[in-house]
């Protein structure tokens, strides 16, 4: 994908194995649900490498290799993050920032290894002050070995409470609702904009079923609001977008007329 003159490249680094209850509590009779006939929506759990001058970004950092398994025999399977840089010609080393929409697990799994040093020794990782409160500091959920390396100071790190420009064309801006300190990223370059949304919208799916909510949400009508606000900027002509979890990793935009349309 090209951005006026930024080169943006979907990665994933393996699959999320999703069910109905992830949203809700039925699936309904309806085209562009993401459930098989067996009630499993096969899932990419993306990342973005962003080229633009010298910078070489990347947005998410996958699960890391390890299977995570969650409730109504859901799963998260990663590992495939560094095969996807390698056969795009780029090593840890040139990662320049790592931008985090959120610190759930299967966000931030390659920053650090199991002994809590960093995997791309030089980038800056750019995340919501909101999410290192409640994540690094407080109650949410993370693998010990992720807070140990925020917490050992082997990285510089950015935490943000207001929007960002990392670099010309490349700004995080806050998406809070999913998590405290969720961000979404946007990439603009002439009049071509592209936002990647993180997990702020789970799946296009939700344009058309409002009501469905992610189960990862930690302020579930403060989610809603923040999924509105983002469709909406989605209905502008110039603007294209893509979440970590949307299938194929394909960008789209939303048509307006009789109702609402995600067209990719």
């Amino acid at each position: 994908m090209r951005i006026g003159d930024i080169d943006v490249l979907p990665l994933s680094d393996g699959t999320f194995v999703a069910r109905p209850e992830y949203f809700t509590t039925r699936v309904p009779e309806t085209p562009g649900h993401p459930f098989d006939a067996d009630g499993v929506a096969w899932l990419p759990i993306g990342c973005f490498l962003i080229r633009t001058g010298d910078r070489v970004i990347l947005v998410d950092a996958g699960l890391g290799p390890v299977r995570q398994t969650l409730p109504h025999d859901m799963e998260l399977v990663g590992g495939q993050l560094p095969v996807a840089l390698r056969t795009s010609g780029v090593s840890a080393a040139d990662i320049t920032d790592v931008i985090c929409t959120h610190l759930h697990a299967d966000h931030v799994g390659w920053l650090f290894d199991r002994d809590g040093n960093a995997t791309f020794p030089t980038a800056n990782i750019w995340f919501g002050a909101g999410d290192g409160h409640h994540f690094v500091d407080g109650p949410g959920e993370m693998f010990d070995h992720i807070r140990q390396g925020f917490r050992n100071g082997s990285v510089a790190l950015r935490a943000l409470d207001h929007d960002h420009v990392v670099t010309a064309g490349v700004e995080i801006v806050r998406t809070p609702g999913h998590t405290p300190g969720h961000c979404a990223v946007i990439i603009s370059s002439g009049l071509d904009r592209a936002m990647l949304v993180g997990d702020a919208i789970t799946c296009p799916v939700q344009l058309t079923e409002p009501t469905w909510r992610s189960m990862g949400d930690v302020d579930p009508p403060l989610a809603d609001r923040t999924r509105e606000e983002l469709w909406r900027e989605l209905e502008d002509e110039h603007t294209i977008g893509t979440g970590a979890h949307f299938p194929e990793l394909q960008f789209g935009r939303v048509l307006t007329g009789q109702g609402r349309t995600w067209s990719t």
